[in-house]
């Protein structure tokens, strides 16, 4: 006796509900983490195909999506910390060499260069941003860096550089490993003059921690009502091969 199409539909049910949980935990274990993206987990129906009417559908997933809205904006006193206002990114060299997009902007500076937190050299107009020893840094609305040297003359203001600001499509974007995002096509995005900062400030995960909470509460539920339904399934397949082996 072949399976019932029913156990495809169960057990994709138990999948795709296992890695929407999946996503809904990552979104709750980044909720203080610093200009995170909330992630969206998304389904279509597909029709199980076989002998007779195609009279069941099972879930599949699709790509996993991002929430782009923004976050709150958290005051730090602290120069260096510096948040997007409303939309766009601060552009940052990836370990991989190639130009990515973040809304974490924790800066420091380190063996000269002005980095974010991960380590990676914040993206200037022509390179990374090399910062002289024992200077005071400021950062523009626009994202220029500027800053006064200790020992030479405190009332000169040098212009180090202007931190590369871009605001791609969120359609053209993808979401890495690193958790950074990069354009689809592997390519640098343009500067976006439009795109503006506030110094001091950082920008706060922008995941909801409630609605998340009640989205993994019904997600349990959902799960335990699939394997409820493999169960049945089970016994209903067990009872039909005894009376098969009776006749």
């Amino acid at each position: 006796m072949s399976m019932d199409r029913s156990i495809y539909v169960a057990t994709s049910g138990v999948k795709q509900t296992m890695d929407a949980m999946s996503t809904s935990a990552n979104n709750l274990a980044n909720v203080s983490t610093t200009g995170f993206r909330a992630q969206i987990e998304s389904y279509t129906s597909v029709p199980v195909t076989g002998e007779g009417l195609n009279t069941r559908a099972m879930a599949v997933s699709s790509t996993v999506s991002s929430d782009f809205k923004p976050g709150p904006l958290q005051p730090t006193d602290n120069p260096l910390d510096i948040a997007v206002q409303d939309e766009g990114w601060i552009a940052v060299t990836g370990k991989d060499g190639k130009e990515a997009y973040t809304r974490n902007g924790a800066l420091v500076v380190e063996q000269g260069i002005l980095k974010n937190v991960q380590g990676l050299a914040v993206r200037g107009d022509g390179g990374p941003i090399k910062v002289p020893t024992d200077t005071t840094l400021m950062i523009g609305a626009d994202g220029t860096i500027s800053g006064t040297q200790a020992g030479i003359n405190s009332t000169t203001v040098q212009v180090l550089g202007r931190i590369k600001l871009v605001n791609p499509p969120t359609k053209s974007l993808e979401r890495g490993e690193d958790g950074l995002f990069r354009t689809k096509g592997g390519g640098a995005a343009a500067p976006d003059a439009k795109v503006k900062l506030v110094s001091g400030a950082l920008e706060g995960s922008n995941v909801n921690p409630v609605e998340e909470m009640v989205n993994m509460i019904s997600l349990a539920r959902e799960f335990e009502m699939h394997t409820k339904m493999l169960q049945t399934m089970d016994t209903q397949t067990g009872k039909a091969d005894q009376l098969l082996t009776l006749t």
